[in-house]
């Protein structure tokens, strides 16, 4: 079994992390098929999008105490035990219906994987360090949605859109065995906490009414949901408004996880030089720029793929230097309570993320307009979080005067 601070840990839990990604990327070049083989709409078929991240987002206000209590590792082995059951559901499923309700199973299960993943950074290392490993499992985990879309038009093309989730549900079965033979158990016995209703609740308070956590964990949410416009909007813009074939969607997708992977290594490499706040205003800068990019272009009536590739590319950038700053932020001042901390995190991330797929699901015109709209208003709306709450109320160890004090 592997040392904790082994770089080789770090890799298996990104890779355990990454089932989250894997289980919306992979399939998303086989949204428009899926609409069509069911006869359904543009906003039915996007609600096993927006849904499955609705049950991502409570699921994790379950796991994150459970693993408090339990530990990590058992709560992780069972979340990829139940995506991989759902998984086969999907794949078996007839109707929208069905595939929605698992969809929403899947998520029940995925979430272990985010939302222990990050617990367990917590665990092991301190803040500061966090932002900075963060930054690496984030670039390792870009290689998902790298090639995760590729796989998926391939997928759908050969052998149907069916062949997605039973590799989904495979991938889940393998990283249950990693986790159980591969993984030190991170938490300390002594940081386990009672699973009582008074207490989950009070925890629950005291994490919820920490201003620095709000800040922090409200700029990633509104940054992530432009990102989640984009994964809920994309495949219908690119494929049915510009006519990419669905092979090659995952070509124009990979130069967006550059982008992504060019921000996180940017954080690590700027995180020698500056505080966590000060890359996370700099990526907020550059998203910005991305989306209002893309969103003048598309209500200028500019429409072809690279007027909405390369802005999203800079958006990614910007996403990726602001990610792993806002998660190791929200959860510095949590040592004992890292999984409440990171449920109630992943939470507000995907609950926001859902409105903002929902919202494109539904005022989707048939145009890139709707998607890049939204898009550029959640990268303002970050900004702007950042500068009301993450700017006054710093996370500890991110201030200013702990440079000086190095």
């Amino acid at each position: 079994m592997l040392t904790l601070t082994s770089v080789w840990t770090t890799i298996l839990l990104a890779a355990a992390v990454a089932l989250g990604p894997l289980a919306t990327d992979m399939y998303l070049p086989a949204l428009p098929q899926i609409g069509r083989d069911f006869g359904s709409g543009t906003d039915q078929v996007q609600l096993t999008l927006s849904l499955y991240m609705a049950g991502f987002a409570i699921a994790q206000l379950i796991c994150g105490p459970l693993a408090d209590r339990f530990g990590r590792k058992p709560i992780m082995i069972g979340g990829f035990i139940l995506f991989a059951i759902a998984s086969v559901g999907c794949a078996l499923a007839t109707n929208i219906e069905t595939l929605i309700l698992c969809r929403v199973l899947q998520a029940l299960g995925g979430s272990a994987g985010p939302v222990l993943g990050r617990a367990a950074i917590r665990d092991i290392y301190t803040p500061r360090e966090a932002a900075k490993i963060l930054a690496i499992l984030a670039s390792i985990m870009a290689l998902a949605p790298a090639i995760a879309p590729t796989i998926g038009g391939v997928l759908v093309a050969s052998l149907g859109w069916s062949a997605i989730f039973l590799a989904l549900g495979g991938y889940a079965l393998v990283m249950a065995v990693v986790v159980a033979f591969g993984i030190p158990e991170p938490m300390r016995p002594e940081y386990r906490q009672p699973l009582r209703l008074c207490s989950l609740l009070r925890n629950y308070r005291s994490i919820g009414t920490d201003i620095s956590f709000l800040g922090y964990t409200l700029t990633n949410a509104l940054i992530f949901s432009g990102l989640f416009a984009f994964l809920s909007g994309s495949s219908f813009v690119l494929i049915d408004f510009l006519g990419v074939a669905p092979e090659h969607f995952g070509l124009y997708f990979a130069c967006m996880v550059v982008g992504y992977v060019t921000g996180n290594l940017t954080a690590i490499r700027l995180g020698s030089k500056l505080l966590p706040d000060q890359i996370l205003v700099r990526g907020l800068v550059i998203a910005v720029a991305g989306g209002s990019l893309m969103a003048a272009l598309a209500l200028s009536g500019v429409y072809n793929v690279w007027a909405v590739i390369l802005p999203q590319t800079l958006f990614m950038v910007g996403t990726g230097m602001v990610l792993p700053q806002t998660m190791a932020g929200a959860m510095a001042n949590f040592p004992r309570m890292a999984g409440s901390a990171s449920a109630l995190f992943g939470f507000g991330q995907m609950a926001v993320a859902a409105v903002a797929g929902i919202l494109v699901g539904h005022l989707h015109d048939g145009t890139s307009v709707v998607m890049a709209v939204i898009i550029a208003t959640c990268a303002c709306a970050a900004l702007a979080s950042y500068l009301l709450l993450v700017q006054r109320h710093p996370a500890p160890g991110f201030e200013p005067q702990s440079a000086s004090a190095q």
